[in-house]
């Protein structure tokens, strides 16, 4: 695979609004003491790896998970980060917003969904891809191709940023999973992006650090964006 920047998504730790069954949106809800817990196991897990460069949501909750996990890091708050706006929804539990009307287009048709006084999912989508691959140009550009960067961020905005780089439509995005303090890892090449690790909630993260380049940097080819037939030798040990 063409050498490029690792992106790694993180999920925030679990909140109160997670564990009461609610909707949190843009609310300032915090970690509960599982989301804690979460984050200071994903910081060991995280610990050690060069990253070049760490973005997050505004919102509480990812700041909250940062200051846990990379409590050495100085997070770049990126707006386009942000949960998707949920409007009237937030704050609402989910047993309840599971009657209304617009849940079934939430679940089946998500590009369609426009959240009453809020955001549509599309534009989510839209913002959120948007800011990951500026982010990921400008620490490939800065950096070099072996760079490791972090942005933590929510489910849905994860969900939709996977979506984009396994090319699938926004409409399937409900079946990609991203847990509480989960890493998903994604490459962006000059073709395609590949996809090279989703929703890891307890393995070692020390194999997504290309190896140091032992030859001179080479011209892109048109064969460097191209998948390895077979499967590939994976991440060297």
């Amino acid at each position: 695979m063409v050498r490029v920047a690792t992106l790694l998504l993180l999920r925030h730790g679990r909140t109160t609004a997670n564990a009461d069954g609610g909707l949190a949106g843009r609310q300032p809800v915090e970690l509960d003491e599982t989301g804690r817990t979460q984050a200071t196991a994903v910081g060991e897990r995280l610990k050690g790896l060069p990253l070049a460069a760490v973005v997050t949501s505004p919102l509480i909750r990812c700041r909250q998970t940062l200051e846990l996990a990379l409590p050495e890091a100085e997070p770049v708050v990126e707006e386009g980060l942000i949960e998707c706006g949920y409007g009237a929804w937030e704050g609402q539990p989910l047993k309840k917003l599971a009657k209304e009307p617009l849940w079934p287009v939430v679940q089946q048709h998500p590009s369609a969904a426009i959240f009453p006084e809020g955001e549509s999912m599309a534009a989510m989508a839209a913002r959120a891809v948007a800011a990951v691959r500026a982010w990921d140009a400008r620490v490939s550009a800065e950096h070099g191709p072996e760079a490791v960067w972090l942005a933590c961020s929510h489910g849905d905005v994860i969900k939709a940023i996977v979506a984009d780089a396994l090319g699938v439509h926004l409409d399937l995005f409900q079946r990609i999973v991203a847990d509480p303090a989960s890493v998903t890892a994604i490459r962006y090449t000059p073709l395609r992006p590949f996809l090279v690790r989703l929703n890891d909630t307890g393995g070692d993260l020390a194999g997504l650090v290309p190896p140091p380049r032992k030859r001179r940097r080479r011209a892109v080819r048109a064969t460097d964006s191209d998948a390895a037939v077979g499967g590939g030798a994976g991440a060297a040990r």
